[in-house]
């Protein structure tokens, strides 16, 4: 086995690994919790004065989603059902099926995530390159403590203020939802700026706390490559300024940053998903926050599997690519490495 090989062995026994670990904790984690998922059907059906059968329809229940089994019972069953690409059926709201219910949430969520990371990624990692290039020179190194106050600010927290301020203090934008109730949706103008309008406060503040990291990480990188010797050289040569700095230090700097970008994707994803609950916009944000309330255990595990697996398999792909973004970096250095 050849040393590329080797790396790309190595990396996805490192994925698998994580998906296993993660879908074990995520399985048996939710019940550990104290209480019933059939305990918020036995409410509402007392709700609905629909006490007659209501214990047989129980029951019935448990033994239709294997409550009335072992833990280690239920876990090797669910093992066999995803083996054969079944989510199973949610709980609370059967007889829908899971995977239904993410079909439903998905577009949501990666919409929302695929403008917002590209955009605060993008806009910091230019913005942080130019005021780490010009040093002090620059008007825009005011940007710097204003980057540091977003970077240190929790996702929840100005989601929060940002939902205060400009749908209560100052009702511009809407409170909630994904679009006016009532709407039906459609491939309209109308439905679109509707749609724009509910996304916006979300977006912004998932953007902002974002871009205040990509900011200061590609910054710092610019700042700290413009000692090394190819820098030296190419200025020794009488490059004009703005091709060095796009030729040499950001093209350079792009490497660590798209790692940090892998890496971080987690906690982007998790930042999100926060962001969604607090904004009731219906992503898979919502969709947790909901399952977790009525411990619907088959849409908790289908909907932290699908991110578990994605977040996974894009920093698997990542590894592959790295070798392909960066000429320097060889199969053989990889696999000393």
């Amino acid at each position: 086995m050849n040393a590329f090989a080797r790396y790309i062995f190595e990396r996805l026994v490192i994925c698998v690994a994580t998906i296993v670990i993660s879908l074990t904790l995520v399985f048996f984690a939710p019940r550990m919790v104290p209480g019933d998922p059939l305990s918020a059907i036995s409410v509402k059906l007392a709700q609905m004065g629909s006490n007659r059968g209501a214990d047989a329809l129980i029951a019935a229940y448990r033994v239709r989603f294997g409550l009335d089994k072992s833990p280690a019972e239920q876990y090797v069953s669910y093992l066999r059902q995803l083996a054969q690409g079944d989510l199973g059926y949610s709980i609370s709201t059967f007889p829908s099926t899971v995977s239904d219910l993410l079909l439903q949430a998905l577009p949501w969520t990666i919409g929302l995530l695929l403008v917002t990371t590209v955009m605060s990624w993008t806009i910091g990692s230019i913005i942080g390159g130019v005021v780490g290039w010009s040093g002090g020179r620059s008007k825009l190194q005011v940007l710097v403590p204003i980057a540091l106050v977003l970077y240190t600010i929790p996702y929840y927290i100005l989601a929060i203020c940002l939902s205060f301020l400009l749908a209560y203090v100052f009702p511009i934008f809407p409170r909630t939802g994904a679009f006016t109730l009532g709407t039906q949706p459609s491939a309209t103008i109308s439905f679109a700026l509707d749609v724009l309008q509910h996304a916006f406060l979300p977006a912004l503040s998932i953007i902002l706390v974002s871009l205040g990291w990509w900011f200061l990480s590609m910054r710092s990188l610019v700042v700290s490559i413009k000692g090394e010797d190819f820098m030296t050289w190419a200025e020794a040569k009488g490059l004009p300024q703005p091709r060095i700095f796009w030729g040499y230090a950001f093209r350079n700097s792009l490497l660590p940053q798209a790692t940090g970008l892998a890496l971080s994707l987690g906690h982007i994803i998790g930042g999100q998903l926060v962001t969604e609950t607090i904004f009731g916009y219906p992503g898979l944000g919502s969709l947790i926050f909901n399952s977790i309330k009525t411990l619907d255990f088959p849409v908790i595990q289908g909907a932290i599997l699908l991110i578990i697996m994605s977040v996974a398999i894009i920093n698997f792909i990542m590894d592959l690519l790295y070798p392909f973004i960066d000429p320097r970096i060889r199969y053989g250095a990889v696999g000393r490495s």
